[in-house]
C-alpha cells in the first residue's frame, strides 16, 4: 500500500477528531499545538478535557465543570458547556515531528491471511495479527522512561518475551470525553464492568467499529478505514470474562491528573492499522 506521511496525518485526524498536520506544514500558523508520542496516549484515550489540563491550561476551569462521567447519557447545562471548550479545541491544528512515524517497522498484511502455522503470542495472550491490514509504525522506541521492553523484541516470533505488553486494537472514533468507552457500550453494560477504557485482542472486533471512522483522503481520493493498534500493561487491565474486551479500570472520583497517569501508564499506541475501503 502506498501511503506517504500526509495521508497519515490524515488518519489521525480522523481517529482523533482533531486536525492532525506535519510540523513542517505547520510553519508561519498560529496557535498550533504541539502533539508528541508520549502525549498521544491522553488525546487518544482521555479526550480533549485531559489534553487540554496539559497543553491548553486556559481551558482548565471550564473543563473542570465536567468530568469524565462514564454511563451518564443526560446533558447538563454544565456539560453543554465543556462541550462547547471541546468543540473550541477540536478546531485548533495539531503539529506532529516530521518524524513521528518509524517506517522501519512498518508492516504490510494487506495480502496475509491467518493460518495454523503463523500462531503467536504477545505479553502472554493470543496475538491476532491484523491480516488485511497495512500497519504503519508509530516512532515510540526510546519515548518512554522505563525503556521499551513493553514492545517486545523486533521481527517474527511465536512466543512472548519477558515484560512485553499484549496487543490491543481501538476503531472507534476517539471524541472528546467520551472515548472508546462511550462508543463501544451501553448504560447498562458500563455499569456492569465498570468505568475505565476499553480495547479488544480481536482485530475484527475493533473493525466492527472502524466502519464509522472511514476517511477520503484529500491527496489520492481513496477511501480508508483506520484502527490504532496499541499495547496495553497486563499489570493494569481487567479481563471481561466472556467479552472479548479489556478494561483499565479508572475509578469515578479520579482526579484529572491521576487519571492521566494511569492511561498512560497502561496503553501505549504504537501503530496506525489501514484498509482500502
Amino acid at each position: 500500500m502506498e501511503v506517504d506521511k500526509y495521508i497519515l496525518t490524515e488518519a489521525l485526524s480522523a481517529i482523533l477528531g482533531v486536525t492532525v498536520k506535519l510540523q513542517s506544514d505547520c510553519n508561519g500558523l498560529d496557535g498550533v499545538i504541539q502533539l508528541h508520542i508520549t502525549s498521544l496516549t491522553t488525546l487518544a484515550f482521555l479526550g480533549y478535557e485531559e489534553f487540554a489540563l496539559v497543553v491548553q491550561p486556559v481551558l482548565h476551569l471550564t473543563f473542570l465543570l465536567t468530568r469524565l462521567f462514564v454511563g451518564e447519557e443526560q446533558k447538563s447545562q454544565e456539560t453543554q458547556t465543556s462541550e462547547s471548550a471541546s468543540s473550541s479545541l477540536r478546531k485548533k491544528i495539531f503539529a506532529i515531528p516530521d518524524d513521528f512515524f518509524d517506517p522501519k517497522f512498518d508492516f504490510d498484511f494487506t495480502n496475509m491471511s491467518e493460518s495454523k502455522s503463523d500462531k503467536c503470542a504477545r505479553g502472554g495472550e493470543p496475538y491476532k495479527r491484523p491480516y488485511g491490514w497495512m500497519r504503519f509504525a508509530l516512532k515510540v522506541r526510546n519515548k518512554y522512561p522505563d525503556g521499551n521492553a513493553w514492545l517486545g523484541t523486533r521481527g517474527w516470533r511465536s512466543r512472548s518475551v519477558p515484560g512485553e505488553w499484549p496487543v490491543s486494537y481501538h476503531g472507534t472514533g476517539l471524541q472528546g470525553a467520551e472515548g472508546i468507552v462511550q462508543s463501544h457500550f451501553k448504560a447498562g453494560d458500563r455499569r456492569a464492568y465498570g468505568r475505565g477504557i476499553y480495547s479488544t485482542p480481536d482485530i475484527s472486533v475493533a473493525e466492527a467499529y472502524a466502519t464509522s471512522k472511514k476517511f477520503t483522503s484529500q491527496k489520492n481520493g481513496k477511501t480508508y478505514k483506520v484502527i490504532m493498534q496499541s499495547r496495553v500493561n497486563p499489570q493494569k487491565r481487567k479481563i471481561i470474562k466472556g467479552k472479548n474486551y479489556w478494561l483499565v479500570p479508572i475509578p469515578e472520583g479520579t482526579s484529572a491528573e491521576k487519571e492521566k497517569e494511569i492511561v498512560e501508564s497502561s496503553i501505549r499506541p504504537y501503530g496506525l492499522l489501514l484498509k482500502e475501503v
